[in-house]
């Protein structure tokens, strides 16, 4: 006979490395060098674009900070006080890095806005010198930015680290092109336009990392994830005819952790269990699967249907 409350559980470290002490340390350190390249040549030329965008890469560092902060905690080994170790640490250190960035843009923003209205810009010649500056910067973060590729797809908090430097690049190369038309057409307003238009790049980029962060710190269902899907697969497995107390949630932004109540009348063997948990983790990536097994239902289900 079948343990009425069997357990399984399967864990599975095939992602990508989860060891990027080395990328942050050397993304750190570039970008510490730029911020410094970057906030003299502003300050020198008086560009709020420089400035701006050498305030942002300062951000980024301290982002940078915190995930590989987050990632150290989430390596801790767990104990009696702290079941789940502290993985939830990654999960925070990117909530707190998009905080961080959405303070930076409304600052960025507002400083724009107002040389804007008072008709603050660029004269002609300091075009040269920020085409150089931020030609610097598109290196810098698009060689950061590589850093983290590969951990992106299974890990919110390194995607995090890769977005926001693939996006720096980008707003680097938009600092060149204003530089370049500031320099060719003589237009002064064009830098606190750019500036503008780097916080809307931003903005875009952290909210999504601000939402997902948020949405996960309660324990909602990742967004990579059909809890719809997830059921009817439990559902459908051989002899389940209920399932109960359906519950996704991620401890980290790096694993998945399912439990549930399966109603199997005529029980279930650990056969059953290794299979189940096989089939999570092959079609939605689940590495932490406990289910319980009942002949019949014998509480009232806590969830929705």
């Amino acid at each position: 006979m079948s343990d009425p409350h069997a357990h399984t559980h399967a864990h599975s470290h095939s992602h990508a490395p989860a060891n990027f002490d080395r990328a942050f340390a050397i993304g750190i350190a570039l970008n510490i060098a730029f911020v410094v390249i970057e906030g003299f040549y502003g300050w020198k030329v008086d560009s709020l674009a420089l400035l701006a965008d050498a305030g942002h890469n300062l951000s980024d560092v301290a982002g940078l900070l915190l995930a590989w902060g987050g990632a150290m905690a989430a390596r801790l080994r767990p104990n009696a006080r702290h079941t789940w170790g502290w993985k939830r640490a990654s999960v925070l250190a990117a909530f707190a890095n998009a905080v961080l960035l959405l303070m930076a843009i409304g600052g960025l923003a507002w400083e724009a806005i107002g040389r804007l209205r008072l008709g603050v810009g660029l004269v002609q010649e300091q075009g040269v010198t920020i085409m150089a500056v931020a030609g610097v910067g598109i290196f810098i973060n698009t060689a950061t930015a590589l850093l983290f590729m590969r951990g992106g797809e299974a890990d919110l908090n390194i995607r995090g680290a890769f977005l926001h430097m693939a996006a720096d690049a980008l707003v680097s190369l938009g600092v060149v092109i204003a530089g370049a038309l500031t320099l060719w057409m003589g237009w002064v307003w064009l830098d606190p336009v750019v500036s503008l238009v780097i916080a809307a790049v931003i903005g875009v980029g952290t909210w999504g990392l601000f939402r997902q962060s948020l949405h996960l710190l309660f324990d909602g269902v990742p967004d990579s994830l059909d809890p719809q899907a997830v059921r009817a697969l439990l559902a459908g497995l051989p002899g389940v005819t209920e399932v109960r107390d359906l519950h996704i949630w991620a401890p980290g932004t790096g694993q998945v952790a399912l439990t549930a109540h399966l109603v199997m009348p005529e029980g279930g063997d650990d056969a059953f269990l290794q299979h189940a948990a096989e089939e999570l983790h092959e079609h939605f990536d689940i590495t932490h699967v406990t289910l319980q097994i009942t002949r019949s239902p014998f509480a009232q289900a806590c969830d929705l249907p």
